[in-house]
């Protein structure tokens, strides 16, 4: 896979494990990870980005996918192996 994966997350956050395994069963092998709950202003930067408070918040080749719920929904509509692919 050629597309950069960036997804802003915490450690126990359950959404942001299923998120990176669901990444990496669809052949991801880096995530660029900004985990929030160790630097404040990556949720502040986080929130200015998306509008959204909650994690994770995934972006793929810089284009914001949303949550692990989005996610989900491109891998089950047959996207998100062409959008990793891009």
């Amino acid at each position: 896979m050629s597309a950069r994966v960036r997804m802003y997350s915490t450690a126990t956050c359950p959404f942001c494990i299923r998120a990176e395994r669901l990444l990496r069963e669809r052949g991801v092998s880096e995530i660029d990870k900004l985990r929030v709950d160790l630097d404040p202003g990556l949720r502040d930067e986080m929130i200015r980005c998306t509008g959204r408070r909650t994690v994770p918040q995934i972006y793929v080749d810089g284009t914001h996918v949303g949550g692990f719920d989005e996610l989900a929904t491109l891998d089950r509509e047959g996207k998100l192996l062409a959008l990793l692919k891009a």
